[in-house]
């Protein structure tokens, strides 16, 4: 299994000085983005790697793609994920991937979600999605950078 560093949600997904604090704090050396959309757009793609560290490869993947590509590459090194929802996460680990937890970094306002903590909100679905990862028992908590104290998302849901 590849070795997996850090599994983010942030719907900005890469962004530029909060992603360049976590790749040096665990090590990162490849960025995965898991999202449907942005893999079948290659422009958005091109844009959102271009804001990665320059040391980093980047790919975007569609789950699918990322399930298979972290399933086989049992060689990747230091991984991190980058998605923008935590069903991404848990169509993952429904497929076999081993991710144990779960950073959540960045889920700002919308029309249908309602506010969690601080900069953090969810709507009812995803609320329900968070609580079939923690009973799967997936450590998920939140931190939007390595220096800021994490809280625990089982407190808080």
């Amino acid at each position: 299994m590849s070795n997996i560093v850090l599994a983010r949600i942030d719907d900005r997904l890469i962004h530029g000085q909060v992603m360049t604090a976590w790749v040096s704090y665990v090590g990162g050396k490849e960025i995965v983005i898991v999202d449907d959309k942005v893999a079948k757009d290659p422009f958005l793609s091109t844009v959102i790697a271009g804001a990665a560290p320059k040391n980093l490869t980047v790919q975007t993947l569609t789950v699918d793609q990322a399930a298979e590509y972290l399933l086989k590459n049992r060689s990747a090194e230091n991984v991190i994920l980058l998605a923008k929802s935590p069903e991404t996460y848990l169509d993952l680990i429904n497929k076999g991937v081993d991710i144990s937890e779960i950073n959540l970094g960045g889920m700002g306002s919308k029309q249908e979600r309602k506010k969690l903590y601080k900069n953090i909100a969810v709507s009812d679905s995803e609320r329900d999605t968070f609580k079939e990862l923690l009973v799967k028992g997936v450590h998920v908590y939140i931190q939007v950078v390595p220096n800021m104290e994490s809280v625990e998302l089982k407190k808080l849901i």
